[in-house]
């Protein structure tokens, strides 16, 4: 019977070192079992920087090639396999370094085939001749330090010696401990614990979480019905009244499945002490050792493993969220080395000590620019707040404080008063169960936003004013001067970016530019909304008063403000009719219920352009349109006249020509009227106002930010439905009005064709065009980052009022075919990412400060020098 192939375990994430003589086989397995772009080869780096793989004169430089784009790989979390001969001790140091350094596992795969099979297969090459005396002497050195490759550093050692064994070998990748992306909760995180059962399982029921008793009343296990898990940060020991009733429940929860637990530095040192080594008993481990001491052996020998068996940290959610007893900095998420766990467990510190003798603690968490929210414990604070996506839950239960947790995804705390002071602090800490000092979530501060350079969001640091400070003194104006109740104001659309510039004879936009945009940057589906003809307008509707003044301010039913933050309305009663008509309309289309929300927060246009613009459309463009309707007549008369009187060439020639450009500005400018008349009609009061949303950004606990667009417009089509019943009742025309639109599969070209085609359909009835936008919604990625959240692309008709009435001459067009997009695509990119920040903020209840900062960031982002034509 044939012999089980073997298989090779190794770490997903890991350097693995191939070790073996030449004509041993490492190129072949390599290319069996890994993928081209993993292996980095020897070879290849000789002939990279010498056009000859055998030229041995290049062999220095070729490693220090290969050893530049190994450290490059791992920097990117990628796995990395070396094909060399690395038989030599001093040529595997480097890449034990390089694994060290970048916190991955070096792996050892030596196969050590018999001489006489690496000779045979070393004669039979014709693309290179080895002297006789190669294989032996590798070999000689392979043999030497087999059985040291574990003390030079390498965690896991595969030796194959049989050919047929190497042959038929398989690599198996596993996943590292702390790697459980998988897992996407919802969780429920708690602080650090320190003995502290009583305020323990006050929390979990707090939570919701069921408890599971033992015959003698103990809690030996919890479960949420909701299917949640619970998360501790470590530090379950030490220095309260009971330590093991603590790790009692938390064991059992473990054990059961309803929890996970990460390491604190108390439990390590806990383990040490249980293995008898000498330890100091100080900072509440004597208390543990001695109601320890009062268990069964059993129960100690129990929590001996379970301590010993925690990791230093959990990357779960997809990597979105990583939890780690002390914290940890972005490039040792999901790695693994001392270094890690060292962090892991203890911060890192600046060598320095207080006053009161403790560690001064580096704060990386003031640095820290991750995607991943980072959630910690380990050092006392009074209150836990969210810094730069990452927040300590050690609100000191144990020393009198709060035992606190964090809801996730919801980002939503949750605290019980400590029953007493049980441990005296080093550090002074606030009184038992009162909370420090602090602002009321509700009040601002123009130090919030003045002393900032950049906001830290899910998406990366957003500079907020590039340059000087003019851009967020401006914004701080707007905001004092001119805006919304501040209450209200959570929310800025983004700066829209157009699509590329056409050459299609006659435009200057076209939607081959956005769909070639999409297509390029991975995305197969977008969605094509008619562009409408208002002004851009953010509502935030509660479903009453009562929730109004609840969640956000009393004396109104929600807010309608423009993009710019500046309120819609400036007659109160209309205000007022608007919002009451949209709150019943969210009610009817059973949004608030199906939701489980008291309000919404909705992005879209109002109509017509002129209920806001009306003072532009006049002063702006009715007044060009004017002046040209007097001037062009009589400068066209005097050309007739001219001509009349027969003058002789080049002169007659050019008169022609003037009398033709006076004819074409004529026609442009009554195309020019046309195109802002059709923005105007009479409104009075709600009647003749339209609202189309397209999309519900928010409401309590949940951003919508990355459902996708087809859901989106569904829930407008809905609302559009309701506001029939609502507005038939009053005997009105609809307030609500739906957004057509077309999906298109970009790698259909009938599909391209025919969005194509209704594009211009809708520009030659006068529409102003059309937003394409990833079907996926505002958050998908193509590639390292988001892909703009939509393309404007307009009509040539449109772009009259936004160019002037004669730019489509040759002359104009070829010009305007120069325009620059980078800086407009820039700031439509960063402001969108700063609307999603402020939503995520808001909808996760965090204080109002908290979202003014992404909301003035936006503000602060339109102060700069962009074409506003674009």
């Amino acid at each position: 019977m044939a012999e089980t192939p073997r298989e090779l375990r190794i770490p997903e994430l890991a350097l693995v070192v191939l070790v073996g003589v030449s004509g041993s086989g490492k190129s072949t397995f390599a290319a069996r079992n890994f993928r081209p772009t993993q292996v980095v080869s020897s070879d290849f780096c000789r002939a990279a920087v010498s056009d000859d793989e055998n030229d041995q004169s290049a062999t220095a430089d070729a490693f220090d090639l290969l050893n530049f784009i190994v450290g490059k790989r791992l920097a990117r979390g990628l796995p990395t396999v070396v094909d060399a001969t690395n038989v030599q001790r001093a040529a595997r140091a480097p890449l034990v370094r390089l694994a060290r350094e970048h916190h991955v596992l070096p792996v050892a795969i030596v196969l050590d085939v018999p001489e006489g099979v690496a000779q045979r297969r070393n004669r039979a090459r014709t693309d290179r001749a080895l002297g006789e005396h190669v294989v032996p002497r590798q070999r000689r050195e392979l043999r030497r330090d087999l059985r040291r490759l574990e003390k030079e550093g390498f965690r896991r050692i595969h030796v194959l010696t049989d050919p047929a064994e190497i042959d038929t070998a398989t690599v198996v990748p596993e996943r590292l401990w702390n790697d459980r992306r998988e897992l996407t909760g919802p969780f429920d995180l708690v602080g650090d614990v320190h003995g502290c059962r009583a305020e323990l399982e006050a929390l979990l029921d707090e939570l919701g979480y069921q408890p599971r008793r033992d015959e003698l009343g103990r809690a030996v296990g919890a479960r949420h019905p909701e299917g949640r898990t619970a998360v501790f940060v470590g530090d379950l020991v030490d220095r309260g009244p009971d330590t093991p009733g603590v790790l009692r429940l938390v064991m059992g929860m473990v054990a059961d499945g309803d929890a996970l637990c990460v390491s604190g530095n108390h439990e390590a040192k806990l383990v040490r002490a249980l293995r008898g080594r000498k330890v100091s008993t100080g900072h509440g481990l004597a208390e543990t050792l001695e109601q320890l001491a009062a268990e069964p052996d059993e129960f100690r020998a129990r929590v001996l493993d379970f301590c010993d068996g925690l990791i230093s940290h959990y990357v779960l959610d997809g990597g979105r969220l990583v939890v780690a007893h002390a914290g940890l900095k972005e490039a040792y998420h999901g790695r693994s080395s001392g270094k890690v766990r060292s962090f892991a467990l203890y911060g890192d510190t600046t060598g320095e000590t207080d006053e009161y003798g403790l560690p001064v603690r580096y704060p990386w968490a003031e640095e820290y620019r991750g995607r991943a929210a980072v959630v910690y414990g380990h050092t006392p604070v009074p209150s836990a707040e969210w810094v730069n996506n990452t927040i300590c839950l050690d609100t000191g239960a144990v020393f009198g404080g709060r035992l606190t947790a964090l809801r996730y995804p919801e980002r939503r705390l949750v605290d019980v008063v400590a029953e007493r002071v049980w441990y005296e602090p080093s550090r002074p800490f606030p009184a038992a169960g009162e909370r420090p000092a602090a602002r009321e979530p509700g009040v601002l501060d123009a130090a919030d936003v003045l002393g900032r350079d950049a906001v830290h969001t899910a998406y990366g640091r957003i500079a907020v004013d590039p340059g000087a400070r003019g851009g967020a003194l401006a914004a701080l104006e707007v905001m004092s001067r001119f805006a919304a109740d501040p209450r209200w104001l959570v929310y800025l659309p983004p700066t829209m970016a157009p699509c590329p510039t056409t050459d299609r004879p006659g435009l200057l936009e076209h939607p081959a530019g956005a769909f070639a945009y999409y297509l390029d940057q991975g995305v197969g589906e977008v969605v094509c909304e008619e562009k409408h003809m208002g002004s851009r307008a953010v509502a935030v509707v509660c479903r009453d008063a009562a929730a109004a003044a609840r969640r956000f301010a009393p004396g109104a039913r929600g807010a309608v403000y423009t993009r710019t933050g500046r309120p819609f309305f400036t007659d109160a009663a209309l205000a007022a009719s608007v919002l009451d008509e949209l709150a019943e309309t969210v009610a009817r289309a059973g949004i608030f219920n199906e939701l489980d929300t008291d309000w919404v927060l909705l992005d879209g246009e109002l109509l017509p352009w002129s209920a806001k613009a009306d003072g532009l459309i006049r002063e702006q463009y009715a007044s060009v349109a004017a002046a040209a309707g007097s001037a062009l007549p009589a400068a066209a008369d005097a050309i007739d006249r001219a001509a009349a009187r027969g003058l002789p060439e080049p002169e007659g020639a050019r008169l022609a020509e003037l009398a033709g450009r006076a004819a074409r500005r004529s026609t442009s400018v009554v195309a020019f009227a046309e195109v802002y008349r059709r923005y105007r009609w009479r409104t009075d009061g709600r009647d003749g106002l339209a609202f189309a949303p397209f999309q519900l950004l928010a409401g309590e606990g949940a951003a919508y930010t990355g459902r996708d667009h087809g859901w989106q417009l569904a829930l407008a089509e809905r609302l559009a439905a309701a506001s029939v019943h609502v507005a038939a009742a009053e005997g009105r025309e609809a307030l609500v009005r739906a957004t057509r639109h077309r999906t298109v599969d970009l790698t259909d070209p009938s599909a391209v064709a025919a969005a194509t085609a209704w594009w211009e359909e809708l520009t030659a009835a006068g529409g102003e065009g059309m937003v394409v936008k990833p079907l996926g919604g505002g958050t998908v990625r193509g590639g390292r980052d988001l892909v703009q959240p939509g393309l404007k692309v307009r009509g040539p008709e449109y772009l009259r009022i936004i160019y002037g009435p004669d730019y489509l001459e040759a002359g104009r067009l070829d010009r305007l075919r120069d325009r620059r997009l980078g800086r407009k695509r820039g700031l439509a990119l960063r402001e969108h990412k700063l609307g999603l920040e402020a939503v995520a903020r808001l909808a996760g209840g965090e204080p109002l400060w908290r979202v003014h900062e992404a909301v003035f960031a936006v503000l602060a982002a339109e102060t700069e020098p962009v074409d506003p034509r674009l």
